[in-house]
């Protein structure tokens, strides 16, 4: 069981590069692995010399006799890589075990940008508290859980840099925005 609420810290882990600036025709990819072989996939990549990145953190586990802190991926099934665009890369890290594809359209892979990578990679090195929360996109609907706003449903938008919640009457046409700092959603 993971004990929740208390804010983690990433650890340094050794599959993951220092910050680089972008090599010329090199990008970031993510490939999707098999559950709980992420850290099999970056050490294997890293001993073909491809550059992985596998940002890791503690959680703490409880069985029926201890407690203990235990290092596990922040993005389930995912690995970083920072390969060209050549064929001989892709196939590469295609032909490493539990790899199953590059994440994108029809498994080709989208780049990612060196900013966010890097964004990650420096909360990596500063050790900055987080909880993980899940990815919602702007505009998209989400419902409200817990506290007295409790199933609440709207869409989320950022008004002067707040998260707020958009709530729609739409046959009138009109909608009132609450603030949601401080409570948790979920897609509707």
């Amino acid at each position: 069981m993971t004990h929740i609420g208390e804010a983690m810290h990433f650890r340094q882990h050794s599959f993951h590069p220092q910050l680089e600036s972008q090599s010329e025709g090199q990008y970031w990819f993510a490939v999707q692995t098999k559950a709980k072989h992420e850290k099999r996939v970056a050490a294997e990549l890293k001993e073909k010399g491809i550059a992985a990145f596998l940002p890791v953190f503690a959680e703490v586990h409880q069985w029926s006799d201890r407690k203990r802190n235990v290092e596990v991926p922040l993005f389930n099934t995912y690995v970083f890589v920072r390969i060209g665009g050549d064929q001989s890369s892709r196939v590469s890290v295609l032909q490493t075990n539990s790899v199953f594809r590059f994440v994108g359209v029809r498994g080709i892979g989208i780049p990612i940008p060196d900013e966010q990578i890097e964004a990650i990679q420096t909360i990596v090195r500063e050790e900055v508290p987080f909880i993980p929360y899940p990815f919602f996109n702007l505009g998209q609907k989400v419902r409200v859980r817990g506290g007295s706003l409790d199933g609440i449903c709207g869409v989320l938008l950022e008004i002067n840099e707040d998260r707020s919640l958009i709530v729609s009457v739409e046959s009138i046409q009109r909608s009132i925005a609450i603030r949601i700092a401080g409570y948790q959603v979920e897609a509707a």
